[in-house]
């Protein structure tokens, strides 16, 4: 089915109660800063757009099949706008994992996918990179109402790239090969590069189908075969896109998705003796306990993206209104959603008081409400329990004597929109300065020169990311080889090309994703010796 327009895809919803609320309220938080005023009249949210999309693949999807979980268990996905209930999914665990594996392993085994060339994977790569982007619409729809990403962040942005990130590494599956080696004696000697076979790939809720094809373009590149699970809260978006891969002709088996809980479905994909290879993008937390359950089991490789506190450095020679936008952006995106979130802005004391005043007055004008709507800027935070979570730290800034420049509160009386909060004066020893809040709280830091702000910024057990903001060369130059991350964004922030290597250093994870270095983790190199009698020439 072709991809329907915006006005056919989303309507008001009839059911749902107006959420308006009135702003000039907000301005009570006063006494904590200095002095809140009020948010833009057109952040209010309004009654929620409820989208014209069908619900079709709410089952798991295993061998080819849209199959109910073995225990006939469902679990809720909601939308997080409202709290109300989207859709009953199947609730797969250990059983449905032995399943999906099994039929990974048979098509991997037995089937045409590791057998075929190279180049007719990539054009059934090809082809799903088509029909997803001729879906585009109805993909971003799901994303949206899934997840609560703006619909224009969706549309525009998301699911371009991850076209792009298909078409990148369909383009790639022909071009894998090996090394000839000299060697010291009568010998030929020649590497393969060999896929691993059934991979476990375990995506989060943040960024559901970027972090699908960060995975499963790799994966099936090299010949892999996939078993993905996905998040819990954000299941259907994944479960759909995969329908459309076999439509392009994906064989039975090559790609199985079970949706389920961490603690059971999760587990038994990271622990089961026949996964080959690993990977895993969440918490810090939890990257350690699939670790674990791979090391106890059957000792299987693993790609970790984990956590991050990336800082944002403002160096005394930056144009404040442009480092206050792109400080903003790099923090506030995705609802602060972020795993390389800016969440530390650490700015030099010379501009400081300039930069804490205009980020407050950009944060008081960013446009908060329904993520279908036009303009909207951020929408709410995935759940309740995250909700709670940022709030939960909200205080504890406010309590440890952080001055709130703005925000800090529930926007509005339904769902989980956070209004954008700003705080300055925050010390190294604060929770929001040392801990991965995930959500729209930006911390703002002062610094005196270079050394001091390189030991603060290194002074963490993340390394995800980092972003400069400077005029002067030599600056730059000097921040770039002394920060302990795994990417570092100069005068930008949260470029993601498809050929640009991600992953962090220390806590952050292990492993690197896309472009050619994403390659690496979805094969194995084999050695190959042959004598040699005679030869012409070493």
């Amino acid at each position: 089915m072709a991809a329907r327009r915006l006005s056919s895809l989303l309507s008001l919803s009839s059911s749902s109660a107006a959420a308006a609320t009135s702003l000039g309220s907000f301005g009570r938080f006063s006494s904590w800063g200095r002095g809140i005023n009020s948010f833009s009249t057109s952040a209010a949210i309004d009654e929620p757009i409820c989208p014209s999309i069908q619900i079709d693949h709410t089952q798991l999807l295993i061998n080819g099949k849209f199959v109910d979980a073995a225990s006939g268990k469902t679990f809720p996905t909601f939308d997080p706008r409202t709290g109300d209930v989207i859709a009953q999914v199947a609730e797969g665990d250990a059983e449905d994992v032995n399943l999906a594996v099994a039929a990974a392993r048979k098509a991997f085994d037995e089937g045409p996918w590791p057998k075929m060339t190279a180049y007719e994977r990539s054009r059934i790569m090809f082809r799903f990179a088509d029909l997803l982007e001729k879906h585009t619409e109805e993909v971003a729809a799901l994303e949206t109402w899934d997840n609560g990403k703006t619909y224009e962040q969706a549309t525009n942005t998301e699911i371009p790239m991850v076209v792009r990130m298909f078409r990148y590494y369909a383009g790639w599956a022909d071009k894998i090969h090996g090394l000839t080696i000299p060697a010291d004696g009568q010998h030929h000697v020649q590497t393969l590069h060999e896929p691993y076979g059934v991979t476990g790939l375990i995506i989060p809720w943040n960024f559901p189908l970027l972090l699908y094809s960060w995975k499963v373009g790799p994966a099936l590149a090299c010949g892999n075969t996939v078993v993905l699970k996905t998040a819990q809260q954000t299941p259907l978006s994944a479960l759909y896109v995969s329908k459309l891969f076999h439509e392009a002709g994906l064989p039975p088996g090559v790609l199985n998705v079970v949706s389920g809980l961490g603690p059971t479905a999760g587990a038994a994909l990271a622990s089961h003796m026949d996964v080959n290879k690993l990977s895993f993008t969440g918490s810090t937390a939890t990257g350690k306990i699939v670790l674990g359950l791979a090391a106890k089991s059957n000792l299987k490789p693993v790609t970790l993206e984990l956590g991050g506190k990336s800082p944002f450095i403002v160096c005394e020679d930056a144009d404040v209104d442009k480092a206050v936008e792109l400080a903003h952006s790099a923090l506030f995106f995705n609802q602060g959603q972020c795993c390389c979130a800016g969440s530390r802005t650490l700015v030099h004391e010379s501009v400081y008081d300039e930069f804490v005043e205009k980020a407050k007055a950009r944060a008081l004008k960013r446009v908060v409400g329904d993520p279908f709507k036009k303009g909207i800027e951020q929408g709410p935070q995935i759940d309740n329990e995250q909700f709670q979570k940022i709030l939960k730290y909200i205080r504890s800034g406010i309590e440890s004597g952080a001055t709130l420049e703005s925000g800090g509160e529930q926007l509005g009386s339904k769902g989980y929109y956070i209004q954008p909060t700003v705080f300055s004066n925050v010390q190294d020893d604060m929770l929001i300065a040392k801990d991965e809040i995930f959500g729209p709280v930006q911390s703002i830091s002062k610094f005196k020169d270079l050394d001091e702000v390189i030991q603060r910024a290194n002074a963490t057990s993340y390394g995800l990311a980092a972003g400069v903001f400077s005029q002067n060369i030599e600056t730059a130059n000097t921040l770039t080889r002394a920060l302990r991350v795994g990417t570092v964004w100069i005068n930008c922030y949260d470029i993601f090309d498809a050929a640009i290597p991600f992953g962090g250093f220390k806590m952050s994870g292990q492993g690197r994703e896309k472009g050619i270095y994403g390659l690496s983790s979805y094969l194995q190199v084999k050695a190959v010796v042959t004598p040699l009698k005679n030869p012409a020439w070493l």
